[in-house]
């Protein structure tokens, strides 16, 4: 038998026991976490040390290796979100409905944990106590297969992780990870039916493609972001400028991060090239539209592939458009559903990008960094869900959880 499907099997025998949990049993294993991420982070940042070391040696882009690392704040972060999950409500056996009928059948529908959850993702050490805590609140196993850039510091962090569980009632089974860098491991995860009740990718647009196309296991989308501004002929210059320079320069290495710059000509005649000397000062590089082009002279020419690419780094496409169709039309060939913005006073023109445009999260007049769970309220996340089934945008603790019927008779029988 394989080692992930080894795994998956281990992982699989604790979903009965964590179904079962109180919340109280649950918060405290997540605390035990978090106080093991403190308590250890010198062998964690040890561990993150050789990855990034790997990481430059092998000709990691700045914005990558910006995610990969790790220091005490981070760690301090990661636990934190571990204690944020803590006090966050514990969904599981929530009764959603109560249904009485007519022969005196009494129906709750309740709800309850998804069961063993796959975890594929990149090179982002603090999804690994994410998806732990996230999961294990919610009476969930994990599987977790992150990328080999972070292959170090993953297994530490599961390492620590289980080893915090022996005092609690949550089995260390419960947490695996999947330590082989071959794609075949990935490959084995997306049949493991009957095993896997769910997989969710985290990642770049190819690794996600690469789960959906591929999956019979079923799965949650997520992440993929080429995320729009679209800056309307009334907006407000200093406005549109702050939303802008936050939306790809605060950090550009995730997902809710602006790769195309949307704007219509008669704001950019007067003012795109103030806003383009800007982003230039942020260190972001400029490509653009034969009129972007015109001017802002030290932009580069922008092709079809660029606006189809998320950079996760200091690159942008700008595109002057004429009208809001355009903006709205340009949107719907390149954008992910991911988080897409407008910013405008003309009332009109923001109902009309709210209804047209098909994203998980539209904003009007703000930037789409916000697209995150702690920003909703939700607390920590799973991911930002880009499909329309079963759950869309932030995926906050409901979102790993399903429903069951409990249905009470005094002995009815169906005629």
């Amino acid at each position: 038998m394989s080692e992930v499907k080894q795994l998956a099997e281990r992982a699989k025998l604790t979903t009965t026991l964590l179904g079962t949990l109180t919340t109280e049993e649950k918060n405290e294993a997540l605390s035990a976490m978090a106080d093991a991420l403190v308590r250890e982070q010198e062998s964690l940042l040890a561990a993150n040390k050789e990855d990034l070391r790997r990481g430059r040696e092998n000709g990691m882009s700045s914005s990558l290796l910006d995610r990969l690392e790790l220091n005490e704040n981070r760690i301090a972060s990661m636990a934190d979100g571990l204690r944020d999950i803590v006090k966050l409500p514990d969904p599981v056996g929530d009764k959603l409905e109560e249904i009485q009928r007519p022969n005196g059948l009494l129906i709750h529908k309740i709800r309850v944990p998804l069961g063993l959850i796959g975890i594929i993702y990149e090179a982002r050490p603090n999804v690994t106590v994410d998806a732990v805590g996230l999961c294990l609140k919610t009476g969930n196993a994990v599987l977790l297969r992150g990328g080999r850039d972070a292959l170090s510091s993953n297994r530490r962090i599961v390492e620590i992780l289980r080893d915090a569980l022996a005092s609690t009632q949550v089995p260390a089974d419960a947490i695996q990870l999947v330590t082989s860098s071959d794609r075949s491991s990935v490959d084995e995860m997306l049949q493991l039916n009957g095993l896997l009740d769910v997989i969710i990718p985290r990642g770049g647009a190819s690794l996600i493609q690469n789960v959906v196309r591929n999956a019979t296991v079923p799965v949650i989308e997520t992440g993929a972001g080429i995320c729009h501004t679209y800056i309307d002929a009334s907006a407000d210059p200093d406005m549109a400028e702050r939303i802008a320079l936050n939306a790809k320069v605060q950090r550009p290495s995730v997902c809710n991060s602006m790769e195309t710059l949307l704007v219509i000509e008669d704001f950019a005649g007067p003012h795109l090239t103030a806003l383009a000397d800007k982003l230039s000062a942020a260190g972001v590089e400029l490509r653009g539209c034969p009129r972007t082009r015109e001017l802002v002279p030290n932009a580069k020419e922008a092709t079809e592939q660029d606006y189809a690419t998320e950079y996760n780094d200091y690159i942008l496409n700008v595109k002057v458009v004429s009208q809001l169709e355009e903006a709205l039309a340009h949107i719907r060939t390149y954008g992910t559903m991911h988080s897409e913005c407008i910013v405008t006073e003309d009332r009109r023109n923001a109902e009309r990008f709210l209804n047209e445009v098909d994203a998980a999260a539209v904003y009007v007049n703000a930037s789409t960094r916000f697209t995150d769970g702690g920003e909703f309220g939700f607390g920590a996340e799973i991911g930002i869900s880009t499909q329309k089934l079963h759950v869309r945008g932030p995926m906050g603790l409901p979102a790993l959880t399903s429903t069951k019927y409990y249905v009470y008779g005094t002995g009815q029988i169906r005629e």
